[in-house]
């Protein structure tokens, strides 16, 4: 009997007897186009075929989910594809084999972010991957994201761009690790266009610098205290100070050596250390424990990794935070503060203020890792008294014209008058900033 599928023909069939089998009802059209009916009365539509010698049945969706008109479309694409000698089957089995996200995250954490991140960088890609990404994409199989589920998680970010745009940048990694790894053909994160971001040009004054360290005295933690005194006095990215271990340091000569694999250079660098460094880590070797200046919690074993909490204390302290609320479990608004600097606004501030006293961009840059001068320009942002200077230096085009050979009677020869001379001299904030308030008193003052 001639059967035509159509919405009101499906919705017509009767379930087969009970204690039958499913019952097939085949198009009069589209060669291997059915409908399946099982004894429940649930309808499927189907597509039979053969393909290397095997007969195979695909089933394309459920009736009423699937209307008779896109199944029937639906079959004449994969009759097309099995007639190019696609295997439809053996395509939905293979993806159903496949790895998820999560399972393609785990890898790449593994076999490509352990050797190749720094420690830091490691740090931040399992934050983001466990608090944000994987929270949207970890069951989703590996072929099956999509353009538009990066851009939708991007822009759920929105607020903040700086994250958003790290995140963006770690997909963009991990997929192309996909890639190579031969998981899947295409980058879906390519041409997704990245947030504007406002360059962060934060750097603490004299003032602050001196609250601060104020702050760091004060805090019970001494540990976590001495390595943000390091990152003021030293410039050094704070994976450095973290990571850094006892032999890298010739305390006798002042050097302190940094190897390769702890660089963002991945070279090795010597760095001079100033008075106020090498009378932190002299103090600090008295109490050493270790390999490590600073352990981690299960002791020497690791390092520390973050100084999140403590700078959030410290900021506080120091006046350099902003207060907020957020509802406690009990609905009760409980009081939070979010630091207005971070902390690789130290190695910023530095620099800014050895560049503001005349210091070159070589010599600053040398003292920061740099290996090309544009890099260091990011943190030329010369102090308020240094442009003060700049602008006071106006005053050398000001000297009056050649006073007349004969004064009038009573008149006094006016004296040239230079800016500096009416604002006085800028105090140089940079002679005290370097070394912390501790850091400049004698060896029976308060301990580092």
């Amino acid at each position: 009997m001639d059967f035509h599928i159509t919405q009101r023909s499906v919705n017509a069939l009767k379930p087969p007897p009970k204690g039958s089998h499913s019952r097939v009802w085949y198009d009069d059209e589209l060669r291997g186009f059915g409908v399946r009916v099982s004894e429940a009365g649930v309808k499927a539509f189907v597509l039979n075929y053969s393909i290397a010698g095997r007969e195979r049945r695909y089933t394309i969706g459920r009736w009423p989910e699937w209307s008779a008109d896109a199944a029937r479309t639906e079959a004449r694409s994969l009759r097309s594809d099995i007639d190019r000698g696609v295997d439809p089957l053996a395509e939905r089995e293979a993806a159903r084999g496949e790895d998820t996200f999560a399972e393609l995250a785990d890898r790449y954490i593994d076999d490509y972010a352990i050797t190749h991140k720094r420690p830091k960088s490691l740090y931040e890609d399992r934050r983001m991957l466990n608090n944000i990404i994987l929270p949207k994409l970890s069951s989703l199989r590996i072929s099956a994201i999509k353009r538009i589920d990066v851009e939708r998680l991007h822009n759920s970010l929105k607020e903040t761009p700086y994250q958003a745009n790290r995140v963006l940048s770690l997909l963009k990694k991990i997929f192309a690790c996909a890639v190579d790894w031969e998981l899947r053909l295409d980058n879906p994160v390519r041409k997704i266009k990245r947030f504007h971001e406002d360059k962060r040009e934060t750097w603490l004054s004299g003032d602050e610098l001196q609250a601060l360290s104020n702050a760091l005295d004060d805090y019970p933690e001494q540990d976590a205290s001495n390595a943000l005194r390091l990152l003021i006095v030293t410039g050094s990215r704070p994976g450095e100070v973290l990571s850094a271990q006892w032999p890298q340091f010739n305390l006798q000569r002042g050097v302190w050596t940094k190897p390769s694999h702890h660089t963002k250079q991945k070279k090795e660098e010597n760095i001079p250390l100033n008075p106020a460094a090498l009378l932190i880590l002299k103090r600090m070797a008295q109490h050493k424990t270790g390999i490590h200046l600073f352990p981690g919690r299960e002791g020497d074993r690791q390092a520390r990794t973050t100084l999140r909490n403590a700078w959030r204390q410290v900021c506080k302290a120091a006046g350099l935070a902003t207060e907020y609320q957020v509802m406690g479990r009990r609905g009760k608004l409980l009081p939070r503060w979010k630091p207005n600097v971070r902390v690789y606004d130290l190695r910023h501030t530095f620099a800014s203020h050895l560049i503001s006293r005349n210091w070159s961009l070589q010599l600053v840059g040398k003292l920061l890792g740099h290996t090309q001068s544009p890099t260091t320009e990011r943190y030329a942002h010369i102090a308020d008294g240094a442009l003060r200077n700049v602008t006071n230096d106006f005053g050398e085009v000001l000297v009056p014209q050649k006073q007349s050979k004969k004064a009038k009677k009573g008149e006094k020869p006016r004296k040239n008058m230079r800016a500096d001379s009416i604002a006085g001299r800028a105090p140089a904030l940079l002679e005290a900033v370097p070394q912390p308030r501790t850091a400049l008193r004698s060896e029976s003052g308060a301990a580092l």
